[in-house]
């Protein structure tokens, strides 16, 4: 059968086959058709694009002009400051703590037992002047004067019993001395007699004898008066002694009651009704309610430019301000005293100011920490400038029909946001008080506390605010 099969396909002929002659001439045609399409559409493209640009050319170029707007110089908003030439001083501003200016310790001047003791003896309470801390027992003291009274009565009556003695024998020298001169004018009158031969020598002997008598009373009586006066003085000397004793008695007395010496706040306390205290036990801690004081330190710089300014601290006032929460609270205070030695492990001098509190409601304590401000140095002929208009070493710029002018200062102090400067200024002119990146001779400004401002024409400020000079 194969054989057969390839005896019939070997008797068919080649032309049946291959395919036509014509198939390469259509497949060559339908080529070019193909190419001659793509380069029509890329002519259309072309000749498209290119009449776009034209019209746009057109169109640009046939526009109608429109009016420009000027150009405008920009300025820049600014805050001003008028320049006022004067003595100037800085503040200084350092912290420091109250302390009681008045504090005692009350200690029993006698001993007994406490009978009584004030409903405010605690710590923390208020007692005011006069008032009655402590009581103490009085019935011992009441008999001490009562023995000291009884005492001194019966040396008074001592006293008149040896007064009304030398009374007497003052009397009784008067009489012995009367008696005497009698005697010797008699004596006189029989030495006479026995001159002339009157009178024996027997008399004359007597009235010698009684001459001698009268001497001899008289000096006894005087001997008795200095006695009986000695015991006068000593009497006396002996109601002095009594009067102390009574004077101590009473007063010993008056000591068993313990009062406040001034208002005062109660420190601490150790003493309560019943309990048995003896002499100089410390019964009560208090300091005085209307009285404190402020230490604070002053570095020597600061503390050497105020002496060399006024020679002394003392009496400088200064305010103290106590922060109560969100609330200051100021006092007025003047120095009094300045510390014994110098705060070496704070770098400086200690000052003590006395605070008065009787202005404000708010009443202080010790221990509060406080800001305290006084015042430095004071710079004569001085400007007080913000720091925002102090520029690199010393520069600053003047305001003069809206254009910035720079002028040159020196530094003097610091005063909390402030430099005070001395240099090439006049009193009254206005001084550029914004921080400008941008400042320079010749730039436009426009102070915004004196004239409107048109936002398109101001131009937008890079930041604002202090140089962080230091002066």
């Amino acid at each position: 059968m194969l054989q057969s099969l390839h005896s019939e396909a070997g008797n068919q002929s080649v032309a049946e086959v291959l395919p036509p002659a014509d198939a390469h001439g259509r497949r060559r045609s339908r080529r070019v058709i193909l190419a001659l399409r793509a380069l029509l559409q890329t002519v259309v493209a072309l000749v498209i694009l290119f009449g776009a640009v034209k019209g746009m050319n057109y169109l640009v170029g046939t526009r109608p002009e429109l009016p420009k707007r000027p150009v405008q110089e920009k300025s820049y908003a600014v805050e001003t400051v008028t320049l006022v030439r004067g003595d100037h001083a800085p503040q200084l501003n350092v912290y420091g703590e109250t302390s009681a200016g008045r504090e005692v310790e009350l200690r029993s001047l006698v001993a007994g037992e406490v009978i009584e003791v004030h409903p405010n003896l605690k710590a923390g309470g208020a007692v005011s002047k006069g008032e009655v801390l402590v009581a103490i027992d009085r019935f011992d003291f009441e008999g001490a004067i009562t023995e000291a009274q009884a005492n001194l009565a019966e040396a008074r009556a001592a006293l008149v019993e040896s007064e009304g003695r030398v009374k007497l024998e003052t009397a009784n020298e008067l009489r012995a001395q009367e008696q005497l001169e009698f005697a010797r004018k008699d004596l006189e009158r029989a030495e006479e007699l026995q001159g002339r031969g009157t009178v024996t020598e027997r008399t004359l002997d007597d009235r010698k004898l009684l001459v001698s008598q009268r001497q001899q009373t008289l000096e006894q009586t005087q001997n008795s008066l200095a006695l009986e006066e000695a015991r006068v003085l000593q009497q006396q000397a002996a109601i002095r002694r009594l009067e102390w004793r009574l004077e101590n008695a009473q007063r010993q007395l008056e000591n068993t009651i313990l009062r406040a010496p001034f208002d005062a706040i109660v420190r601490s306390e150790s003493v309560e009704v019943g309990r048995l205290v003896g002499v100089n036990d410390e019964v009560v801690s208090l300091y005085g309610s209307d009285a404190f004081d402020v230490r604070f330190t002053l570095s020597d710089n600061q503390y050497g430019r105020l002496l060399a300014e006024s020679g002394t601290v003392v009496g400088r006032p200064v305010e103290v301000t106590w922060f109560l929460g969100n609330e200051p609270v100021t006092y007025p205070a003047t120095v009094t005293r300045i510390g014994a030695d110098v705060a070496s492990t704070r770098g400086g001098v200690d000052l003590i100011a006395s605070i008065d509190s009787s202005a404000t409601q708010v009443p202080l304590r010790p221990g509060a920490f406080v800001e305290v401000s006084l015042s430095d140095r004071s710079y004569t002929d001085s400007f007080r400038i913000p720091e925002a208009a102090f520029y690199g070493e010393g520069t600053v710029y003047v305001v003069r029909d809206s254009r910035l002018e720079p002028r040159e200062v020196n530094a003097l102090a610091i005063d909390d946001g402030y430099i005070l400067v001395e240099g090439a200024l006049e009193d009254g002119e206005t001084l550029l008080a914004t921080r400008i990146p941008e400042a320079g001779a010749g730039l436009l400004v426009k102070d915004v506390n004196a004239d409107p401002v048109e936002p398109d024409d101001v131009a937008p400020l890079s930041g604002t605010g202090s140089t962080g000079q230091s002066g």
